[in-house]
């Protein structure tokens, strides 16, 4: 999340859609996709670059939508019938929350923009934006408060480097998927 905005800076050239395709797809938490775009927007003044990391990342997290559910279908069967699973309980309700904020937007940009309350709408547009930043800062820092180093320090080295081979294999693929992409497109 720190390092990734200046790497991505350097090694696509300051595109922001290359840049923002790459934080939203190599970084696995949303509010650290958040956070690296906003790191990414302050030092180099690219909101776009926020826009379209934060866009990637939640289109990925619809995809639980579809996901969740199949991986619980396929790791639950050939079980008994005693051991009976519902989807609800593995369903990601927070996927919803995405889904419906994206209908409200999509609904509120058709019947406000075009018409007389679209200052309205977008002073609302801009203050939810400037929310999110400060609740994303609040809850980025909560975070960081309740990480204890003494814990840290007694799991060792191992996970560390787990860690680190997972993002640096993630970081890869993201690379080189969006370098074909852009070959190909």
């Amino acid at each position: 999340m720190l390092i990734y905005p200046y790497f991505a800076n350097f090694y696509f050239d300051s595109d922001p859609l290359k840049i923002g395709l790459f934080l939203g797809t190599s970084i696995h938490e949303t509010s650290q996709v958040a956070a690296a775009g906003l790191i990414y927007d302050q030092q180099f003044n690219s909101p776009e670059t926020l826009n379209v990391a934060t866009v990637t990342k939640l289109i990925r997290n619809t995809f639980l939508v579809i996901m969740i559910p199949l991986f619980a279908y396929l790791h639950n069967r050939g079980q008994t019938k005693e051991k009976n699973y519902s989807i609800i309980s593995v369903f990601p309700y927070f996927v919803l929350g995405f889904v419906g904020m994206i209908i409200f937007r999509n609904i509120g940009d058709q019947l406000f923009l075009d018409h007389t309350y679209s200052n309205d709408w977008n002073e609302t547009i801009n203050f939810v934006k400037a929310s999110s930043k400060v609740f994303l800062t609040m809850a980025m820092a909560a975070i960081g408060l309740s990480t204890n180093l003494r814990d840290l320090k007694s799991m060792g080295y191992k996970p560390f480097v787990v860690g680190f081979i997972a993002m640096s294999t993630v970081g890869l693929v993201s690379l080189i998927t969006i370098n074909i992409a852009y070959l190909l497109f």
